[in-house]
């Protein structure tokens, strides 16, 4: 198995938090600004390019320039997400699959003005999702209740939640020769490559604690290459099928 591992591209929160450092009108579920639309365009074209005389990518073609010869692509249910896996999708051709597991840390929330608490929210409802997105492969069980609707996820879930989806992928894909895009977020990236490197979440420094982080930039592409007998990671955080004005 290939694993790409991809962030979406830049959302209204990012871009107001690179502006202001701030979350003041914070959006629950943001969706794309312009230039993530633009990113979003951009990868889809590079995760789609082939030169029609090589085979499809394998393990000894590191930089993919034979291409990526997707097979799956899933996204979680962040507005996002979706937004930047259909353009994905759409581009190479595939349906695009859900897969709930892989949704940013702490869900779908908002703060109580009162007390600043996280409070849970819905997150999208299926008559959101009608008609959107031609490629997406609507799940069965999601209904008008939202697909989360439960309380704020603390990062320390995060982790156990990105582990459990490490064993469910390679009940899923692990053994076959699949690669799978995995349109999710910087929180769930850092929180899978602590769980594959088997990094802590911190480390110590000078006596003062470090938390230790993966960065993922907007549209970025990680590859983690899966064997019989080998866990490779292969590149971390591509964003050269981007401009420099693109890069965020």
């Amino acid at each position: 198995m290939q694993l790409y591992i991809i962030r979406h591209a830049q959302s209204m929160n990012n871009a107001m938090w690179a502006a202001t450092g701030s979350e003041e009108g914070r959006d629950p579920d943001p969706e794309l600004t312009e230039i993530g639309h633009r990113q979003a365009r951009r990868l889809a074209q590079a995760l789609a390019e082939l030169d029609g005389t090589t085979p499809l990518a394998d393990e000894r073609d590191r930089h993919n320039r034979r291409g990526y010869g997707l097979t799956h692509v899933y996204t979680s249910l962040m507005r996002r997400a979706l937004d930047t896996g259909h353009a994905i999708a759409e581009a190479v051709g595939l349906p695009l699959l859900v897969w709930r597991e892989i949704h940013e840390w702490g869900g779908i929330y908002g703060r109580d003005a009162a007390t600043g608490e996280q409070v849970g929210l819905p997150g999208v409802r299926r008559s959101d999702l009608d008609g959107r997105y031609g490629r997406l492969v609507m799940p069965e069980w999601l209904d008008e209740k939202g697909w989360w609707n439960r309380p704020f996820e603390p990062r320390e879930e995060t982790r156990a939640r990105a582990a459990a989806f490490w064993q469910a992928l390679l009940a899923r894909h692990g053994g076959t020769d699949d690669r799978v895009a995995l349109v999710t977020h910087g929180g769930f990236t850092a929180a899978l490559l602590q769980t594959l490197l088997r990094f802590k979440p911190q480390t110590e420094i000078g006596g003062a604690p470090r938390d230790i982080w993966f960065v993922a930039n907007n549209a970025s592409i990680s590859r983690i290459d899966v064997t019989a007998d080998v866990i490779r990671l292969v590149y971390l955080n591509r964003v050269d099928h981007l401009p420099p004005e693109l890069i965020t």
